[in-house]
């Protein structure tokens, strides 16, 4: 199954730990040469194209652009390119938020039906202002809706009638009661804006943030405006690249809307020290941890807060940071105040490992060990298939598979398989298929994608096969089993729920530690187990077994392992191809 992003992905389901290659560098080796080695390899590898900014003690340090803001022009990326933020966005609705309060606007454990006077009273009498700051609001996250790409996404709204998508719903669960992602509410946050100040989101960014800052290159994006030196948003199809699909920029509004350059964000992040345009315990207020999103990590008001690692070491330092990602665009904002220090990266081709790419960064900023990427096993075959063919390029494959100097990825052969398929060749398809199935036997969709391929190829008794091995190693895959049907194959044996006793899922509960800074914690409502990750919003998890579980929202399985004493003392992701042990901690 060729796997889609969900826009916008302002948090990117459970983290997938990418594989990498240890760096000893010189002695003699600058800081800035070490900085510009890395990022340089991983735009060479194809891993990033953007625009960084490194400021240490206050100073930048580097700020460099890397590929190109437009491909059609050739148009190279610089300092001052102007891209999309995506969640970025809202540390500074957070902002206006604050200025209200300051001003005595606005009260943050006042309900919203204060304010929003037409706003449905059963659920905004519960909720507060404080509540959709920190997303514990329980409003359920319009960008996770289903089909919300296809029914919602290219038509405009005012955000009075966006509101109406969702302000009728059912709570996902009692505001206050816990953390979980959700666009929504920062949305309505620049409804309430607009209600008190009179003035559009946007003009308020302007007055009361951009122009006292002098923040000239940011803005709220819009699609019909001419915005000089914006950089084109793009998505990786194998080796080549593809206008990202159109968004109408009214649906991520004060969630997701902004644009801005590395060079305007080092004057965001030079003037959080300073009393400018919040004062002093309004700033404190705007940095402090208010809940718990896993592990030892927070949410303050529109930033998170918790302990980044530094390089491949094992030490961290006080991190206060977002990521964001909107069509075409991932975006990372990492602030270090112990050291004043920065790490901006802004990247318009979609998907680049920005986390891995800032602990790299730190690593160098510190003095420790750090992770040089490696050269992609899907590319690299890619290439020598249209060159030379496909044997000679499976003979390449098994040369490189297992070297240091290269890392094996099953989203990015999937995704080759898919750029051959496109191109009507069917038999090379199904030859990578059936190479990734080798590679990956734990993964559902491997045994979907090479089901497709074959059951193109015409060859259906293995096809039915692979898709009844893929909904069997994930009973959700709901693709899986309408192929099964076409394919005239009787599912009634495969469809079937799993039941777990209460007593077997409280044995789950607790916080599993994946690797520094990113815990997994399992938490029991009702009968329906849950997980979060750190940072990240909290889903259901289905069982297939007493021990097995799988996601509905990203292609994710875990299992939880016993120790000798039979007693759970760890679980296992298993999620892109990669397997992650997290020790469980309480």
């Amino acid at each position: 199954m060729k796997s889609n992003s969900i826009y916008p992905t302002y948090t990117k389901g459970i983290l997938i730990l990418f594989l990498v290659l240890i760096s000893n560098m010189g002695l003699a080796q600058t800081k800035v040469e070490q900085i510009e080695e890395l990022i340089s390899t991983y735009e060479a590898y194809g891993k990033f194209n953007g625009s960084v900014l490194v400021s240490d003690q206050g100073k930048v340090i580097y700020k460099k652009g890397f590929g190109l803001a437009n491909m059609e022009w050739d148009i190279p990326n610089q300092p001052n390119t102007k891209h999309r933020l995506g969640s970025i966005t809202k540390q500074f609705t957070a902002m206006l938020i604050l200025q209200l309060v300051a001003e005595g606007k606005l009260d943050l454990q006042a309900p919203i039906t204060n304010y929003l006077t037409g706003y449905p009273k059963a659920s905004g009498d519960l909720i507060t202002i404080h509540h959709l700051l920190t997303h514990t609001s329980g409003l359920p996250n319009y960008t996770s809706f289903p089909n919300f790409m296809e029914d919602n996404s290219r038509n405009p709204y005012t955000p009075v009638e966006f509101v109406k998508v969702f302000a009728d719903m059912e709570l996902d669960f009692t505001p206050g009661e816990k953390f979980s992602y959700s666009n929504s509410g920062y949305f309505l946050l620049g409804v309430i804006i607009e209600k008190l100040s009179g003035k559009s989101y946007k003009q308020m960014l302007q007055d009361k943030i951009f122009i006292p800052l002098n923040m000239m290159d940011s803005g709220y994006d819009n699609h019909e405006d001419i915005l000089k030196n914006r950089a084109t948003g793009y998505e990786k199809q194998g080796r080549d690249y593809v206008n990202s699909g159109y968004l109408d920029m009214s649906i991520p509004y004060s969630a997701g809307s902004i644009y801005s350059t590395v060079e305007d964000l080092f004057k965001w992040d030079q003037s959080l020290y300073t009393t400018n345009i919040l004062p002093k315990d309004y700033m404190t207020l705007y940095f402090e941890p208010q809940i718990s999103t896993g592990g030892n990590s927070h949410y303050a008001y529109g930033w998170g807060v918790g302990y980044a690692q530094i390089g491949n070491s094992t030490d961290s330092i006080l991190a206060i940071g977002h990521g964001g990602g909107i069509n075409g665009f991932n975006t990372n904002i990492s602030r270090t105040t112990s050291n004043n220090s920065l790490i901006v990266l802004l990247n318009n081709t979609g998907g680049a490992p920005l986390n891995a790419m800032t602990e790299a960064i730190l690593g160098i900023m510190h003095g420790k060990e750090y992770d040089m990427p490696k050269q992609s096993v899907a590319d690299a075959v890619l290439a020598v298939i249209l060159e030379k063919g496909i044997n000679e390029g499976i003979s390449h494959y098994n040369k490189i598979k297992e070297s240091e100097n290269h890392s094996l990825r099953e989203e990015e052969m999937n995704a080759i398989g898919y750029v051959l398929l496109r191109k009507d060749k069917l038999e090379e398809s199904c030859k990578i298929f059936q190479l990734i199935v080798e590679a990956f036997p734990k993964s559902w969709n491997a045994y979907d994608s090479y089901g497709e391929s074959l059951m193109k190829l015409g060859k259906n008794d293995l096809a039915i096969k692979n898709y009844r091995k893929s909904v069997e190693l994930n009973p959700n895959n709901e693709n899986g089993i309408e192929s099964l049907k076409k394919l005239g194959d009787d599912v009634s044996d495969l469809v079937k729920e799993v039941k777990v006793s209460n007593a077997i899922l409280k044995t789950y509960i607790g916080n599993y530690k994946l690797q520094p800074g990113f815990t997994l914690t399992v938490t029991l409502e009702g009968s329906q187990l849950k997980t979060q990750a750190t940072g990240q919003q909290e889903v259901d998890i289905f069982p297939k077994s007493e021990t097995e579980f799988y996601l509905k929202v990203v292609d994710a399985q875990i299992v939880f392992n016993k120790n000798d004493a039979g007693e759970i003392d760890s679980l296992t992701l298993f999620q892109g191809g990669q397997e992650m042990i997290g020790k469980k901690i309480d």
